[in-house]
């Protein structure tokens, strides 16, 4: 259920700061993001399945750390974000 090499390499050019960035708050978020969505409709199908929505609930937990980080350190790179992935309304 892992995503593509490919895919993963589409998400960091997107959201990368810079042509090296791996790493920034931008493309940790948008990395967790397509995870989520990728294994939510898998918990639609399997209601209990407890063990694996624990994961998931760990990853949603992260991305609201990252995001609460960003939102401190850049408001405007946070606001940008949201609206390019559609977090909030």
């Amino acid at each position: 259920m892992t995503m593509a090499s490919a895919q993963v390499a589409e998400i960091i050019k997107s959201h990368a700061r810079s042509a090296s960035d791996t790493g920034s708050p931008e493309v940790q978020v948008a990395l967790l993001t397509a995870r989520i969505n990728e294994l939510t409709p898998h918990f639609k199908l399997h209601l209990k399945d407890h063990h694996g929505r624990r994961g998931l609930l760990k990853l949603v937990n992260q991305r609201k750390r990252l995001l609460a980080y960003l939102k401190d350190k850049d408001a405007e790179r946070y606001t940008a974000l949201i609206g390019k992935l559609g977090l909030r309304k």
